[in-house]
């Protein structure tokens, strides 16, 4: 199953140039409706504010659009989307509110104001990988208890819960292509000792990798 890029979590960022305020909020989103629902939310919200300009990039039938809400043609909806295109993210929404500061800026300023707050909201609320991800319950001696933790992340998989017993048992998430290979190591590891169990698979968005 492919994979892609999303936004790992909700990003607000703000930027001022020559007194106009720049408020970039961006979101993961499923759906054009989802999308639509939150740049109304944000007029609502925003109300008092000259232009809300705004985009969104859906991965299922390839949908892109985007709008300058009043600003000049080509210096805002469209260097936001540039933003997320250049970063390969899709499934994101992306709204730039301007609060006008009485200086105008001019086609280049407006440019760079908007693409630049975008990109701070992306950076803000981070970039995942949707994938195919294996859950797995992994039994672990107390002795072998740092190494596994540090296989796990060698691996590329995260420690989920961690449960202290008369042994330790570990709930790991793993990209689904990479459980055999780790299966392998545990089995090398603790000299056939220990045998990890896959829970379950479901295709989700991984940890956070920028």
């Amino acid at each position: 199953m492919e994979s892609y890029l999303v936004p790992a979590g909700e990003g607000e960022a703000e930027y001022v140039e020559k007194r106009s305020r720049f408020i970039g909020h961006m979101w993961r989103v499923e759906s054009e409706e989802e999308a639509r629902a939150r740049i109304e939310e944000t007029r609502k919200r925003r109300y008092d504010a000259r232009h809300n300009c705004w985009c969104y990039i859906i991965r299922e039938g390839g949908v892109l659009r985007y709008s300058d809400d009043g600003e000049p043609q080509g210096t805002a909806g469209q260097p936001m989307l540039n933003v997320f295109q250049r970063e390969d993210v899709v499934n994101v929404c992306c709204v730039v509110t301007r609060y006008f500061g009485g200086i105008l800026l001019g086609a280049g300023g407006l440019t760079r104001a908007y693409g630049g707050t975008a990109k701070l909201a992306l950076d803000v609320g981070g970039v995942s990988r949707m994938r195919l991800w294996a859950s797995l319950a992994v039994p672990c001696t107390y002795s072998l208890y740092e190494r596994m933790r540090l296989l796990v992340e060698q691996c590329g998989g995260t420690v989920a819960d961690t449960d202290f017993g008369a042994d330790v048992l570990l709930t790991v998430q793993l990209p689904a292509e990479d459980t055999d290979a780790f299966r392998e190591k545990v089995t090398e590891l603790s000299a056939g000792k220990l045998e990890p169990l896959v829970v379950e698979e479901q295709f989700q968005p991984g940890p956070r990798e920028r």
